[in-house]
């Protein structure tokens, strides 16, 4: 399977983190090819290092017009003293159409949340905002947070979840959080959520584990920490050969205007014939290409 990245009108489905104070970092980042990129400016950076990171994300921001990767920001914890910092800095930025997005970590008050996306919007009324549940009154408030006006997305930050609660970083400890995320989501009309970062940098594998988990359970999209997980992300996310096939397979037996039919000797209606068509239509949206070899 041939994945053909994602246009700027495109919902990404790998957000590949990059330090802010990194800035020699920032072009390879873009080059390693995933969906976006998110400039950090707060867990990837030491207190000590943040005005040289917003002066570093500014200049590339100033000298870079246009990069093949969607550009996020990912701003310091609402209410913090480095967050009313941020939210001057940001002000003060030229071209913030050059940003594609913000993402507001440690989210947990949704009326304060509430005033800050009111806020971004008027800075770059096209700015997807997302919403980072990564605490239990986080994920105790993740429907009100949801439903916030101008929000365009979730995303579960499962480190700091993990170290809030005390729990293990295994799926059974995060799977009421992510099920209440996914649903959450759902009922506010927002895309799939963004699932958390999976630590290993050199076993795929368990990205792809990960990956594939998550996705079952509703997520979309996956946070990265490393250039090596993008490609595994992203195949996971998206249909594979044989799926494509089989909704091809569907969809042809349907062209008739039935909506009970068998295919591949199993009855298929209408729920499955509207997953079939997602599949489709997920492959158009990203430009999926089936190689011969792909299963």
């Amino acid at each position: 399977m041939t994945v053909r990245h994602s246009t700027n009108a495109t919902l990404p489905i790998s957000y590949l983190f990059v330090p802010g104070n990194r800035p020699e970092r920032f072009s390879k980042a873009v080059e390693a090819g995933p969906d976006a990129i998110i400039l950090d400016l707060e867990d990837a950076v030491h207190p000590n290092s943040k005005a040289v990171a917003r002066a570093s994300i500014w200049a590339w921001q100033q000298s870079t017009p246009e990069t093949a990767s969607q550009r996020y920001i990912r701003l310091n914890s609402v209410g913090s003293s480095l967050f009313r910092q941020d939210m001057t800095w940001l002000g003060d930025m030229r071209y913030p159409e050059r940003c594609a997005g913000i993402f507001l970590p440690k989210a947990e008050c949704p009326e304060s949340l509430s005033r800050v996306v009111e806020r971004l919007l008027e800075w770059n009324p096209e700015l997807q905002i997302v919403a980072i549940i990564e605490t239990a009154k986080g994920l105790h408030q993740v429907e009100a947070i949801a439903a916030i006006p101008g929000l365009a997305r979730l995303a579960f930050g499962s480190l700091d979840f993990s170290l809030d609660i005390d729990c293990s970083q295994i799926p059974e400890a995060f799977l009421f959080a992510r099920n209440r995320i996914v649903l959450a989501s759902r009922i506010a009309g927002l895309p799939a959520p963004i699932d958390g970062v999976t630590p290993a940098i050199s076993d795929m594998a368990l990205v792809e584990r990960d990956s594939r988990y998550a996705r079952s359970l509703g997520f979309g999209a996956k946070l990265c920490i490393h250039p090596s997980q993008i490609a595994t992300v992203q195949k996971a996310y998206l249909p594979n050969a044989r799926q494509l096939a089989w909704a091809d397979r569907v969809l042809n037996a349907v062209a008739g205007g039935s909506y009970a039919v068998q295919v591949d000797g199993e009855m298929v209606d209408l729920p499955l014939i509207e997953q079939a068509q997602r599949l489709r239509d997920m492959a158009s949206q990203y430009a999926l290409v089936a190689n011969a070899d792909a299963c």
